[in-house]
């Protein structure tokens, strides 16, 4: 089972991604089957007496500005997943997916050279409202050209985004396409990311991803706290006055 090779390689979480391409006829938005209906026992996450989480995914191949319609409209099987993706086929749709629609991901195409250039305005505004980018890196392991295609699509988008709000997912549909975080975080070296950039889009970024999700589907919000460094003048004030006075003598 790849929910059980996904927990031995080192995840706590994975998402079953369900996909609608709107070129093909009759395609509609079911609602996303309950993982605890298809995996009854889940495993225990190493180190934790949580077991692993499965999140439902959405995603949707736009090529006509039609199809996005159906995001914008409050669909109620729509807000039932977990996480939102669209995966725009022409600029003119990626525009629209990073300024307007409601979603979590935005997908790079990786598998063919891009018809457009990335353009600055709609990714930073994506960035703005918190969507973040996915890459892709099954194909880049599959075959050579769709590796140079990867890193080519990858380089370019970098330049735009400078490293902000990547996510690096596998698309794997078998267990042999699987690989370790570690081994992913190396693999966004190749595409053109810092170490740092590299880590936090197989980690940090993910779980911002997921509270993105949250988020739209409450409608309301999602708050996490952060722990905030001292300043050195904080600390300063904190030292008694004679010891301050002995130290300036």
């Amino acid at each position: 089972n790849i929910i059980f090779v996904c927990f031995s390689v080192g995840y706590s979480v994975v998402a079953l991604n369900h996909v609608i391409d709107f070129k093909e006829k009759k395609q509609e938005i079911t609602k996303p089957v309950s993982p605890s209906e298809l995996f009854p026992s889940l495993p225990i996450v190493q180190g934790t007496s949580k077991r692993i989480k499965v999140l439902t995914r959405l995603t949707l191949i736009v090529s006509d500005p039609s199809h996005c319609n159906l995001l914008r409209s409050t669909s109620a099987n729509t807000r039932l997943y977990d996480i939102i993706a669209v995966f725009p086929k022409t600029e003119k749709l990626f525009h629209i997916a990073c300024t307007t629609l409601d979603v979590d991901l935005v997908c790079i195409n990786v598998t063919e050279k891009l018809p457009f250039y990335f353009r600055r305005p709609p990714v930073n505004m994506a960035i703005d409202r918190g969507i973040y980018f996915e890459l892709l890196y099954t194909p880049a392991i599959k075959d050579s050209t769709m590796r140079r295609y990867t890193i080519s699509n990858a380089i370019s988008l970098m330049q735009i985004c400078k490293g902000k709000n990547i996510v690096i997912s596998s698309a794997a549909e078998r267990p042999l396409e699987l690989r370790g975080p570690y081994d992913v975080a190396n693999l966004g070296l190749l595409f053109g990311l810092s170490e740092s950039e590299a880590k936090a889009a197989v980690s940090t970024n993910c779980r911002a991803t997921m509270l993105h999700g949250e988020t739209r589907k409450t409608a309301c919000g999602v708050v996490y706290t952060v722990k905030k460094p001292r300043k050195v003048e904080e600390e300063e004030t904190t030292v008694p006055a004679c010891k301050k006075a002995k130290t300036q003598a």
